[in-house]
């Protein structure tokens, strides 16, 4: 597999861009999607942000396995991080966010209340790799839609502030991004998901993986999805491949059966689910 770059030459500008406007927000939201938690995370954001205060926004929890997010948001608390999933499109997302922003700072605000300053607003930034919800969730915070600054310059000069209908103000800033990644794991994850280009992975490499992946966690799902006897389960993915694709019709077309299960995947055909379990990671630390 290639190493995967997202916009070469645009890193260091959107990098710089979100640094210089560090000092003007009080918190980092750092949105990530529920399926991909740890896959969908810039690596170089711990060292970006610092030390500045950080809510991670565990988005499209209604794609995501519940049991599964869940094990993510007190993995998250385990290391000082405050986590909150959401579902963007619902309307309480504005009121959840507020609140657990005013979690996350609940000690500045006391303090700030102490010296007679009340009601302050909370200044903001939303960071987050691509197609991992931010536009919808800057056009819900926001109550309207809206026109999201991505990769141009000036944006730091215009300092565009989006005011929500609660106590929040967020910074309109570009998105943030790491150049490159090396991992073929997470490269599949998100093209599975459909977070990066379909062109950037052949679709063989992506159904063989998704076939390996809900036969190991979500085997139920993928036995009555395809309507398959225990022997036909129990088949290597390449093999399943070949019987699915004879099943459906499509004689030896196999790109055919690669989009039927890539889009069956994306549309939720095959239910929820995560692709990073907290218990993978757990396992990895483990053996450092």
């Amino acid at each position: 597999m290639v190493i995967i770059q997202w916009f070469p030459g645009h890193m260091s500008k959107a990098r710089r861009q979100v640094q210089e406007n560090l000092k003007h927000v009080d918190l980092v939201m750092e949105l990530v999607d529920a399926r991909l938690p740890l896959s969908s995370r810039n690596p170089m954001l711990d060292k970006i942000i610092g030390n500045k205060p950080r809510l991670v926004i565990i988005n499209k929890k209604d794609l995501g396995d519940a049991t599964e997010t869940q094990r993510w948001v007190q993995y998250f608390d385990s290391q000082g991080i405050a986590a909150v999933p959401i579902n963007a499109k619902e309307q309480q997302t504005v009121k959840k966010l507020t609140q657990a922003a005013k979690e996350v700072l609940a000690e500045k605000l006391q303090r700030a209340a102490e010296r007679g300053i009340r009601n302050k607003a909370i200044r903001t930034m939303i960071v987050g790799i691509p197609n991992v919800g931010k536009s919808t969730l800057m056009n819900r915070l926001a109550g309207k839609k809206i026109a999201v600054t991505g990769n141009k310059p000036g944006v730091t000069k215009g300092q565009q502030w989006l005011k929500t209908n609660e106590a929040l103000e967020i910074l309109d800033t570009p998105g943030i991004l790491w150049p490159k990644f090396e991992d073929q794991t997470i490269g599949l994850k998100l093209a599975l998901t459909g977070a990066i280009k379909d062109d950037l992975i052949p679709k063989d490499e992506i159904t063989l993986f998704g076939l390996a992946f809900f036969q190991q966690y979500y085997p139920s799902i993928l036995e009555k999805r395809y309507n398959l006897s225990d022997q036909e389960f129990n088949l290597p993915a390449a093999d399943q491949i070949m019987l699915l694709t004879k099943k459906y019709g499509f004689k030896e077309d196999y790109d055919r059966f690669y989009d039927l299960f890539i889009k069956d995947v994306r549309d939720g055909k095959l239910g929820t689910y995560t692709l990073d379990h907290v218990s993978e990671l757990k396992h990895e630390e483990d053996n450092q």
